[in-house]
């Protein structure tokens, strides 16, 4: 094996050949001997080995091997030096077998090389997108699980830090076509990193480029099979699709098939969902993801059968007035709760598919029934302003850091959500039935309006600023999901709003 000595006198024949470099395949054989021998020779062999590379194609394969045993050598300033270079190996139809290798070796535990890997990474996508993604995917389809989970993460953070010229049309046509054979078999948190990957490129962010994801989270969610309520991969695999689905849709591209679904198969039974979710209210997270979704309807074939579906499940939310015993008392032990935050998410829902149909109400069901509605109606009505009244006189004057305590942010959370069933109560109560007021979710940010708009009916109704509620999607849990019956799994809180207030 060669000295520090011979490879620094083969180095300078080599240096001093110029144009006639490879002509001195004996001097470059000598360098790629260097990895056999002690530290030095070796960080030696990983400057000069790249270094003439390019001239000498005949040993392309020893010198790449070569490299490679020295980025898995046990002295990690070896390794970082053979990782360092490795770039210069990428070219023409070496860069995908180079891609590869540096993808591979997105597995260390040593942070230096893990940056070198991905530095490296990035200025091979630079010279060739589609030969970097060749080596990505082919990791990820087929790799250990670390890689595959790390090669998946470079994806999603450093894709949106490239020019538009290296994530040319085709680039992100080939990133869609690959990631299509990914999702065939992913976990939750794999899902969730595709849709953040697919929904920032440019060319999906258009109205056919959305209706795409839409489909292809349609087509993740199973939305063609029978759910299953006490299945809770079911229950969940259901949710995380439909999470990744609602910030797709909008006037153009419409979220008829997910609500249709939701009415269909979902309301009839969300007393027996169950989820693996220790501490969700998965009833609730339901009905969000419903409310959230029917303003984007678009014409719709069982429109009227899914609102029979979503008037049916508000009633059993707005009980009839207790009965009174003879002496005027209530003839039961206690008043029936009033849960708001379900009925805001249904009467939002009706409210939103109502405006398709406006003549439901007074047309579709009998005097008997709409009566019936009227008084369920009236009753929560008085129920309503009882706790409106209260948490207005609770929060009077509080301001600033006294509106960021917990017991407070409940409170405003609270009254937005009272402050909604009460706009949309009062439309539902004009003779005919109205559908014209807008209301911003309780927890959705409030749009700003700007100056000469017109305010929405929800802006005057609060006298608190609305904040954004605590509850809402944290980042999932990984669970392994092989579709259509494997398993998608979140971490998601939320306040139980009823609880608090009647606990006051």
């Amino acid at each position: 094996m060669p000295t520090v000595e011979e490879l620094y006198r083969n180095y300078g024949i080599l240096a001093d050949a110029t144009e006639q470099v490879g002509q001195h395949k004996d001097a470059y054989q000598v360098i790629l001997d260097g990895v056999k021998g002690g530290t030095k020779e070796k960080r030696l062999a990983a400057q000069f080995i790249p270094k003439f590379f390019k001239h000498f194609p005949e040993l392309a394969d020893s010198a790449i091997n070569a490299q490679l045993d020295l980025c898995e050598d046990e002295d990690v300033s070896i390794r970082r030096q053979a990782i360092k270079e490795l770039p210069q190996f990428a070219t023409g139809e070496n860069l995908p077998r180079v891609a590869d290798i540096l993808t591979q070796l997105l597995q260390t535990d040593d942070s230096a090389e893990f940056n070198l890997v991905n530095n490296a990474l990035l200025s091979i996508f630079k010279m060739d997108a589609k030969g970097t993604l060749g080596g990505l995917f082919s990791q990820i389809l087929q790799g250990e699980d670390i890689v595959r989970e790390r090669a998946i993460k470079f994806l999603s953070t450093k894709l949106k830090t490239l020019p538009d010229e290296v994530l040319t049309k085709e680039v992100e046509e080939l990133i869609l076509t690959e990631s299509k054979k990914v999702l065939e078999d992913v976990t939750g948190e794999e899902f969730v990193l595709f849709m953040k990957i697919l929904s920032g490129l440019k060319s999906l962010q258009t109205v056919s480029g959305r209706q795409q994801l839409v489909e292809l989270v349609a087509e993740q969610a199973d939305l063609e099979q029978t759910f299953s309520p006490s299945d809770p991969d079911c229950v969940d695999r259901l949710l995380q699709c439909t999470r990744q689905a609602v910030p797709l849709f909008s006037k153009n591209v419409h979220s008829t098939r997910f609500v249709t679904y939701f009415c269909e198969q979902v309301l009839p039974n969300l007393s027996t969902l169950t989820t693996p979710v220790e501490g969700l209210d998965i009833q609730l997270e339901v009905l969000k993801l419903l409310a959230e979704m029917s303003s984007f309807c678009g014409d719709m074939e069982k429109l009227e059968t899914n609102l029979r579906k979503l008037f049916d499940k508000l009633l059993e939310y707005m009980p009839l007035p207790p009965e009174e015993a003879e002496n005027g008392e209530n003839a039961g032990n206690e008043e029936p709760k009033l849960q708001f935050s379900y009925v805001e998410c249904l009467l939002y829902s009706f409210h939103q598919l109502g405006r398709k149909l406006p003549d439901f109400l007074t047309a579709k069901l009998n005097a008997e029934k709409l009566k019936d509605f009227k008084i369920r109606l009236q009753y929560f009505a008085r129920g309503l302003q009882v706790y409106i009244r209260q948490l207005r006189l609770a929060l009077q004057g509080k301001t600033g850091e006294a509106l960021k305590t917990e017991e407070n942010k409940i409170k405003v959370v609270a009254l937005k959500i009272t402050n909604n069933i009460n706009v949309l109560i009062k439309d539902l109560f004009h003779i005919p039935p109205s559908y014209k007021s807008t209301v911003t979710l309780s927890w959705k940010p409030v749009q700003k309006v700007e100056i000469g708009q017109k305010r929405t009916s929800e802006d005057t109704s609060s006298g608190s600023p609305p904040k954004k509620s605590p509850g809402g999607p944290k980042r999932d849990a990984r669970q392994i999901y092989n579709p259509p019956s494997g398993k998608y799994s979140s971490n998601l809180g939320n306040f139980n709003y009823e609880r608090s207030l009647q606990g006051k």
